[in-house]
């Protein structure tokens, strides 16, 4: 079988990871699959790759020498968009969400399996194609405005610090106000992959965007949670 990605012209992917036998087979299958791939072993120079080379995506080991892979995604997130795909040995659910917490927009649990790695990677790079092609790009609600051509957002004309995977998620609802969307529908259309009832990284990520948009995580009136079934994005008259 054909596992070909076709990636967009030479992706650059980073790859943080000090098991450096993983790191080398990882790189090898992803540059057969067309990518562009640089790799880092030392946790202490993570946040100084990432914020210089500014890769179309990162995969990014939890447990590193020299700075864990928590405090780097938090510390490079406000200067780099792109995707972080955040590898994991833990089967701890509170890893993964302390990951998405930081800032990560995915996660892979070890041993790694490539082929999963290659769909997880290119649902993440071509989400930004995906939203292009729904036809409207620019939202508006209130004093929240959404423009997925640029993926920027602003509250009262200030823009919303969002990662890549909060501003997928946030355009999802966005897009779809008034209706409730399931849990299902919205891992099936960010992610690519079936809701297992277990996963908790689409709570963490609205848990995140509610303050960005100004909604009270106590008493939200713009992303409410639906018992049992999913979010509402209110449609504001």
């Amino acid at each position: 079988m054909d596992d070909t990605l076709e990636p967009r012209e030479q992706d650059h992917v980073l790859i943080i990871e000090d098991d450096e036998r993983l790191a080398d087979l990882t790189r090898d299958y992803l540059e057969a699959n067309g990518f562009r791939v640089t790799l880092e072993a030392d946790g202490a120079r993570g946040v100084e790759r990432i914020l210089a080379l500014q890769p179309d995506l990162v995969i990014l080991d939890l447990m590193l020498p020299g700075e864990d892979g928590l405090s780097i995604c938090r510390r490079v997130r406000s200067d780099y968009p792109g995707p972080i795909l955040m590898l994991t040995a833990r089967t701890d659910d509170m890893d993964q969400v302390l990951g998405l917490e930081m800032g990560a927009d995915d996660y892979v649990a070890k041993p790694v399996q490539p082929r999963v790695l290659l769909a997880r990677m290119r649902a993440l790079l071509r989400r930004a194609e995906s939203s292009e092609a729904t036809g409207e790009t620019r939202l508006a609600f209130g004093n929240l405005e959404i423009d997925s051509a640029t993926r920027e957002a602003w509250l009262e004309g200030e823009r919303i610090d969002l990662t890549s995977a909060e501003f997928d998620l946030l355009w999802l609802l966005a897009s779809n106000a008034g209706r409730v969307l399931t849990r299902e529908e919205i891992f099936s259309q960010l992610r690519g992959i079936r809701y297992d009832g277990q996963d908790r990284s689409i709570d963490v990520r609205v848990s995140r965007i509610r303050p960005k948009i100004g909604d009270d995580p106590n008493q939200p009136h713009r992303i409410k949670t639906v018992r049992s079934k999913g979010y509402l994005f209110v449609r504001e008259s």
